[in-house]
């Protein structure tokens, strides 16, 4: 794997390094030890896959509050994405800040999120297929999130907000208190 830090402390960007032969091609999506040698968090627990039927439709922001806090590896598998982590660790010195990458089924980029991070999407494309991987389980009563368009942050998403699906507990969110 080939993994570049973005300008979020902690925040990669992660690419397959292929070997490629007549046959194809084999890469690593992850190592658990080059993650750890990074800083980060490689210790899955849980595999998710979301689906969207339609280009436009936003999932996010969503986040689990300490201390059930997930990290976050995520892969478009079908289709493409715009893919924006949000740090919101209080500590931290990109605090409030905010990261978006097109992740898609063609160009296998991946996107690790540390814990404490607000993560959510924009399906580029109809029928849509994103799988991530969590380093905690789910925990219904830790399940947080602001609006995709709170002002706090200023996320610029690639499509007008007035197409966009959104579903009702994401739009129902409050703003979040820097």
């Amino acid at each position: 794997m080939i993994a570049s830090e973005t300008k979020l402390r902690g925040v990669y960007v992660i690419e397959p390094e292929r070997f490629e032969d007549e046959r194809g091609f084999f890469a690593r999506s992850w190592s658990e030890q080059e993650l750890a040698a990074l800083g980060a968090d490689g210790r899955f627990v849980e595999g998710n896959f979301s689906f969207n039927w339609k280009k436009g439709t936003l999932r996010g922001m969503h986040y689990q509050a300490a201390p059930h806090g997930q990290a976050k590896l995520v892969r478009c598998t079908r289709g493409r994405i715009y893919d924006v982590g949000v740090d919101i660790r209080p500590d931290s010195p990109t605090f409030g800040r905010w990261i978006g990458v097109e992740l898609s089924a063609e160009n296998r980029t991946m996107l690790y999120l540390p814990a404490d991070f607000g993560h959510g999407y924009l399906s580029l494309e109809d029928e849509t297929e994103v799988y991530y991987q969590v380093t905690g389980t789910y925990a219904p009563d830790s399940g947080c999130g602001f609006r995709w368009d709170d002002p706090a942050f200023r996320i610029e998403w690639p499509m007008a907000t007035d197409e966009l699906i959104v579903n009702r507990r994401d739009r129902a969110y409050e703003d979040f208190k820097l």
